[in-house]
């Protein structure tokens, strides 16, 4: 290979990386095989469903979510100030042929294995998952441009990974279960209204729907605070231990509360909000991981 094919192929790589979003890998991955192991996946199959799941929610099912996105919203992301570092490249033309082919290539055949070795629940849960990646940012469907269900589609996003990994192990849902999903996806919601904040004067720019942009700053970021108190809630019904973890709310009500009354015209000022977020994310992961322990070793 010749030194310029060489770079060629180093530079389409980095971009095929950077629209992945590495950063955010882990919050898809880990809750199907957090899931999958706690369901007891490993005692009635085997490792390799948990390998290749996680294997398809780390990266793949990322490169398909953000990618795709990435060039659908390419118009967009030019005139976003926040495009270009962890939250997201500014994917030029000359890579969108490459990254649409290997998204939808790279999916292929972990979509392939999961359905022979699933269940028709959990093929279904699959659907409803890629779907929703698709649907999100798709001309024609555009879910991220509708207002409430811009959130809920990016919740399911992330708690459809866990409710895969609970299906495919042969999971069942009795109460602490479905709390403990219920609260993932008034967290997910939350954190996805209160992203959509700071970008409220960009995205009404450019003709943008959102929950933000139609609800305002201030009254997004209320609603974000309630629903991560709702969250805290719903997981009190979990039970001793898991109950514990109604406290991981408490910082990201506090973290965004001093913009409860953002006005639209200010609404960047939400970004250092945001910057917080990412940093209390695995934060909370690890903790979360901790509870995982305990509740294993109590049962």
């Amino acid at each position: 290979m010749t030194a310029v094919a060489e770079r060629r192929v180093g530079a389409a790589v980095r971009q095929l990386v950077g629209a992945s979003r590495p950063v955010s890998w882990i919050n898809t991955a880990y809750p199907f095989a957090a899931s999958y192991l706690l369901a007891g996946g490993l005692g009635r199959v085997g490792v390799t469903e948990v390998v290749v799941g996680t294997l398809y929610f780390l990266i793949p099912y990322n490169l398909l979510m953000y990618g795709l996105n990435d060039v659908w919203d390419y118009e967009s992301d030019l005139r976003n100030p926040r495009k270009g570092g962890v939250e997201g490249v500014v994917l030029s033309r000359r890579w969108h042929r490459l990254t649409v082919w290997s998204a939808v290539l790279s999916n292929v055949p972990f979509l392939a294995y999961l359905v022979s070795v699933g269940t028709a629940a959990s093929t279904a849960v699959l659907a409803v998952s890629v779907f929703a990646v698709v649907a999100y940012s798709a001309p024609g469907l555009r879910f991220k441009e509708r207002p409430v269900l811009d959130s809920v589609t990016s919740s399911t996003h992330f708690v459809s990974p866990a409710v895969m990994g609970l299906v495919l192990a042969g999971g069942s849902v009795d109460v602490a279960v479905g709390a403990a999903l219920v609260a993932f996806f008034l967290w997910g919601m939350a954190s996805q209204a209160f992203g959509a904040v700071q970008d409220v004067e960009a995205d009404r720019a450019a003709g943008i729907s959102s929950i933000a942009t139609s609800w305002g700053a201030a009254r997004t970021v209320r609603a974000a605070m309630a629903a991560y108190v709702a969250a805290g809630v719903v997981v009190l019904l979990t039970g001793w231990p898991g109950a514990l973890a109604a406290a991981l709310v408490v910082p990201y009500v506090v973290s965004i509360a001093g913009y409860r009354n953002l006005p639209d015209a200010e609404c960047e000022r939400a970004h250092d909000g945001w910057r917080r977020f990412l940093v209390l994310n695995p934060v909370t992961g690890f903790l979360v991981t901790q509870l995982f322990i305990w509740i294993s070793l109590t049962r």
